[in-house]
């Protein structure tokens, strides 16, 4: 049957403008970091941390505190007591916010404060929170809570489809912060036990760094809504908590994309004696694996832990492991985490540097989501994540090149499946 002439150019005027859109949907919005950076200082030179202050946007600050929370155990109880004690403002911004016990322990604590005055500002990611019911939502917003959601795919704004926010920020009255893995979903709760209860870290923050914390968070909440909030109530002078140096940084791929990658690439450029890396979606391109290779030859320690065969994405795993082989026979050691899930997201450099966030090692954290980290300068705290890590490395199973390998060939082609969707994994 032959196509009337009409008929075919209306279908080309379809297909032309859907893979118009798709394009504008998949396309990095900036241009990337192409070339391998050059090794002229190291972790201990002052030199770097100016160069992390001034490369990545805030200034590296003084007179902070940082204390880490292990699991929903600790995380969840912790969050929840500065919400109920808030006296000025809340501003909660995340990617995963779905109904259940805990999402329901958040809101009720949201509401109640909003309903004694306190300003309650939320911001949920449109995809991240596509389980939560309508009814938490409009409860919320009766009780006074300030909702919105990031991104709602529409088809005249599909190029921002793929671009969510990531971040996971709450700060209260603008002097206590957190920040780290944890979604606002029931299988974060416990303590990591079995694979219904996932690994996690969480930290909360209190110095100076936590007016970076708010103003990341005022970052996507002019973004969202047009507002811009400002005053003490947000923004109150902040003295020294702690004696941490520390800076908040982000990345979006409406500006400063590249941020969160010139950041890892950094560290591991200036590492001396220790990387140890924990990622529960690791994915790295061919500069983080040069880089990270390039470490292991002049004498650095690497050792690397993801999620074992419990994982929330099989594909990622996939992908994940077929780019082991060089970072393998360069030496770097590799361990699958095997109790449950594992959705930590830290680096620690050197037994200085510690970097923790929302921020995954792939190039949906890289270039595509809006992110958020962490990073603390500080001995002390950094010996105390080296005690977190060699526990999770206990209970992790260590991949041998060997191994890898003579893994099933099922495996092998999985991984080249998935490698070629890479970039937006």
């Amino acid at each position: 049957m032959r196509v009337k002439r009409p008929t075919l150019i209306l279908i080309t005027c379809i297909a032309t403008i859907v893979a118009g859109l798709l394009v504008l949907n998949f396309a990095p919005s900036e241009r990337k970091i192409e070339s391998p950076l050059t090794r002229d200082y190291d972790s201990g030179d002052p030199q770097f941390r100016r160069s992390l202050g001034v490369l990545l946007g805030p200034p590296i600050v003084e007179g902070n505190k940082v204390d880490v929370l292990i699991n929903g155990d600790q995380i969840f109880p912790a969050m929840l007591k500065s919400i109920r004690e808030a006296q000025h403002s809340i501003n909660f911004e995340t990617y995963i916010y779905w109904s259940g016990t805990i999402g329901k322990e958040f809101s009720d604590a949201l509401s109640e404060r909003a309903r004694a005055g306190v300003k309650v500002n939320l911001l949920l990611d449109w995809i991240g929170s596509i389980k939560i019911d309508d009814k938490s939502l409009d409860e919320m917003r009766r009780a006074g809570v300030e909702v919105h959601r990031y991104h709602k795919p529409v088809w005249w704004k599909l190029a921002k489809l793929n671009n969510r926010t990531h971040r996971k920020l709450l700060v209260v009255d603008g002097r206590i912060g957190f920040t780290g893995g944890v979604g606002i979903a029931d299988k974060w709760r416990g303590n990591g036990q079995d694979e219904d209860h996932w690994r996690d870290s969480h930290f909360r923050v209190e110095g100076p760094v936590v007016g970076q914390v708010q103003a990341v968070f005022n970052d996507n909440w002019l973004k969202a809504t047009g507002k811009v909030l400002d005053g003490e109530d947000y923004f109150p002078a902040l003295k020294a908590e702690g004696t941490m140096p520390a800076q908040m940084f982000s990345s979006s791929p409406t500006g400063g994309s590249e941020s969160m990658h010139l950041m890892y690439l950094m560290a591991i450029n200036a590492a001396r004696h220790t990387i140890h890396l924990s990622n529960s979606y690791f994915v790295p391109d061919d500069l983080a694996v040069n880089a990270l290779v390039a470490a292991a030859k002049r004498g650095v320690d690497v050792r690397i832990i993801t999620p074992g065969e419990i994982i929330d994405s099989d594909i990622v795993r996939a992908a994940s492991r077929e780019r082991w082989g060089k970072l393998l026979r360069a030496g770097i050691k590799m361990a699958e985490y095997q109790p449950t899930m594992y959705h930590v997201k830290a680096l620690v450099v050197d037994s200085l540097l510690v970097s923790v966030g929302s921020t995954n090692f792939d190039n949906r954290s890289f270039s595509l989501n809006d992110e958020a980290n962490l990073n603390v300068f500080d001995h002390d705290f950094a010996n105390q994540q080296e005690s977190v890590f060699e526990d999770d490395w206990a209970h992790a199973r260590p991949i041998t090149l060997r191994q890898w390998e003579h893994r099933p060939m099922t495996d092998k082609i999985a991984g080249e499946v998935a490698d070629l969707i890479g970039s937006q994994l």
